[in-house]
C-alpha cells in the first residue's frame, strides 16, 4: 500500500497533533476551573437573592456538615448532617425539592434500607432525609443524600415543601 504522507512530514505532523492536544487539554482544564468559579458563583448570587426574598430555602454547608432551614435572612432551624463520603460526593449546586415521601425504600449496589422517614429529593437520587441506621451527624458518611437524625428530618420535612430552594456548597 502506498504511503499518502511523506516520511519528512511524519514528524513534524505529529509534533503539532501532540501540541494540540495538549493545548487543548489545558484550555480544558482552565475551562473546568472556570466551570466550578462561576458555579461557585451563581451559587453565593442564589443566596443573597434568596435571602432578600421572604421564600423558605434549605441551606447544606457540606465543609460543616451543617443544614440550615431559612425564611428569607431567618434562620428557623439549624442542625448536623452527614453529607456524601469521598467517594460517594453529595452533589453542589442549587436544586428544588422535587418530591417528598413520608417513608421510602432506598437501594443501591451494597444498601437496601427500607422505611427511610421524612424523604425529600431534590436531584434525581439525592434528598434530604432521616437516617435511623448511624448516629454519626457532622461527619461524611452517607452516600451522596443529605442525613438528618429522624425527630429533625421529621420537623423539616412538616415545613418545606415542593419546590422549596436547596441550596448545596462547600
Amino acid at each position: 500500500m502506498k504511503n499518502w504522507i511523506p516520511n519528512n512530514w511524519v514528524r513534524p505532523l505529529t509534533a503539532i497533533f501532540v501540541g494540540a492536544a495538549i493545548t487543548l487539554g489545558s484550555l480544558g482544564a482552565s475551562s473546568t476551573e472556570a466551570l466550578a468559579q462561576s458555579k461557585g458563583s451563581r451559587i453565593r448570587q442564589s443566596i443573597q437573592r434568596l435571602k432578600q426574598s421572604e421564600r423558605r430555602w434549605i441551606q447544606v454547608d457540606l465543609s460543616e456538615q451543617k443544614l440550615v432551614a431559612w425564611r428569607g435572612r431567618s434562620p428557623i432551624y439549624s442542625m448536623r448532617v452527614s453529607t456524601g463520603r469521598r467517594k460517594d460526593p453529595t452533589l453542589t449546586g442549587v436544586f428544588n425539592i422535587q418530591s417528598k415521601h413520608r417513608k421510602a425504600r432506598m437501594r443501591g449496589e451494597d444498601y437496601d434500607r427500607k422505611n427511610v422517614p421524612s424523604v425529600m429529593y431534590y436531584d434525581g437520587s439525592y434528598g434530604i432525609h432521616g437516617a435511623y441506621w448511624h448516629n454519626s451527624f457532622g461527619t461524611p458518611v452517607s452516600r451522596g443524600c443529605v442525613n438528618l437524625r429522624p425527630r429533625l428530618a421529621r420537623a423539616l420535612y412538616s415545613w418545606a415543601s415542593i419546590g422549596t430552594p436547596v441550596v448545596v456548597h462547600r
